[in-house]
């Protein structure tokens, strides 16, 4: 199957939810200061208003599978990018400490439903051969997401609009939010919801439109999938039949945040400050760690279907823990000091060359039809919600030393690395109804490899 028109569309738009979740996330960096000052917060405060979206994303993640079903997937980021445009308009207009909080709260909302039905939705749309790379767009929005945000800080810095200023810098979202909305109504349901509810021409129309070439076979595949997922319709998500592959969406999503990249990208400028430096430009720094995690996200997404998750996620692990050793090295012996950007930088590298790319393509495939949407849910759930863990404890784990937390990142990646190697299957160039077939079942792996894996 091409990569057609149609299809490549409804891919990109679908990832658009990802450049709001990069945006949102990080467009606060830039204001901390002022809100400080103009609310008169402490840092305990402070922490609160930045961890609000945090824990809107836990409780976003947790609730986008049950709209996901009902109302399938396309319909209900359209709800998200209403609330992604609330929470815009709301943060630019806040009217007092609490109002701020609440609209942040609703930001996060939509990150974690987002960072939920987007994925499933590109990955449900998507052939096995292009699996990958589509639902790579997401990660690549997210992360584009995140440089967009510091340039528009940058940018809007540049106006000198005075106390205002964070008011701008926090409503901007509101434009790609608005883009956003407009932009779903111009891309099909996906194929494998519309069979789910009955609606088995629709699908067939929609896998027509897409390019699909063998739209029949495909469609037939589809219908047979989830006809014998009826026979296990009365089951929950939380069944022996589903424990593969509920430990391989869990365990990526913790080992995603215990590899430490939020705590280091939210705390970039302290871990700087207790490694002995008097000032380091924070827009380098973005600029540096931005242009260096966009460059490796697109390398990842051009070789995620030929060298496969499973690789990448390895090359990750030894990578990211070596780099990581190294900065606790730094803070140990306090010597060096010179090696701790590059280090960073190349941590930064091997991340978004493995966990950054495979994560929402990974945790979008090994869930069969019936329990996608929960499963996806479950997935990013854990992510998020380790995220705002290890945020929170970060900052008191390096007040006593600043090795500490890098020693504990590096040996989870160690970790890490042995569990994919020895429990994580490959999914590169399955279907999903192939990808089914093996992952509830018994035996894991199949006597004979697939045809796209020899």
């Amino acid at each position: 199957m091409k990569l057609n028109a149609s299809l490549l569309k409804s891919a990109v738009v679908a990832a658009l939810g990802g450049l709001l979740f990069g945006f949102d996330t990080a467009v606060i960096s830039g204001t901390t200061g002022a809100l400080t000052q103009t609310y008169g917060l402490s840092p305990k405060m402070l922490g609160i208003t930045v961890a609000s979206a945090i824990w809107g994303t836990v409780l976003g993640a947790m609730l986008a599978g049950l709209p996901g079903e009902r109302f399938g997937r396309r319909d209900s980021l359209r709800g998200l990018a209403i609330l992604y445009l609330v929470s815009a308009l709301g943060c630019a207009g806040a009217w007092s400490w609490s109002s701020l909080v609440m609209f942040r709260f609703i930001g996060g909302l939509g990150i974690g439903g987002s960072s939920v039905l987007g994925p499933m939705y590109i990955a449900e749309i998507a052939p096995a051969k292009l699996r990958g790379r589509l639902v790579g767009l997401f990660q690549f929005n997210v992360v584009f997401g995140i440089l967009l945000a510091y340039f528009s800080n940058y940018l809007i810095g540049l106006g000198h609009l005075g106390p205002s200023e964070w008011r701008w810098q926090l409503g901007i979202t509101a434009l790609p939010a608005a883009l956003f909305f407009l932009m779903l109504f111009m891309i099909p349901r996906s194929p494998r919801w519309l069979v789910k509810r009955g609606r088995v021409g629709e699908a067939r129309a929609v896998l027509r439109q897409i390019g699909e070439e063998n739209y029949e076979q495909e469609l037939q595949e589809i219908v047979e999938s989830i006809d014998s997922e009826k026979l296990h319709s009365e089951e929950a998500l939380f069944s022996r039949r589903y424990t593969l592959p509920i430990f391989l969406a869990v365990s990526i999503g913790m080992f995603n945040q215990l590899s430490g990249i939020n705590a280091i990208l939210y705390y970039l400028n302290d871990i700087f400050a207790h490694a002995g430096f008097s000032k380091v430009s924070g827009n380098i720094q973005a600029v540096a760690v931005g242009a260096t995690n966009l460059l490796f996200t697109m390398i990842a997404m051009s070789v995620i279907d030929k060298l496969g998750r499973k690789t990448l996620l390895l090359i990750g692990s030894v990578g990211t823990a070596l780099c990581l050793a190294g900065v606790s090295l730094v803070f140990f012996t306090g010597q060096h000091q010179s090696w701790l950007l590059w280090l960073l930088i190349g941590y930064i590298a091997f991340f978004a060359f493995s966990q950054g790319a495979v994560i929402w393509v990974y945790i979008s495939e090994v869930f069969p039809n019936a329990v996608r949407a929960k499963g996806q849910s479950l997935g990013s759930f854990s992510h998020w919600f380790m995220n705002a863990l290890i945020s929170g404890i970060f900052p008191l784990m390096a007040a006593s030393s600043g090795a500490y937390p890098f020693v504990f990142f590096s040996i989870m990646m160690v970790g890490q690395f042995f569990v994919v190697l020895f429990v994580y299957p490959e999914t590169k160039g399955y279907s999903l109804e192939e990808m089914q077939k093996r992952i509830t079942s018994p035996n894991l792996k199949p006597a004979v490899p697939h045809p796209m894996q020899q």
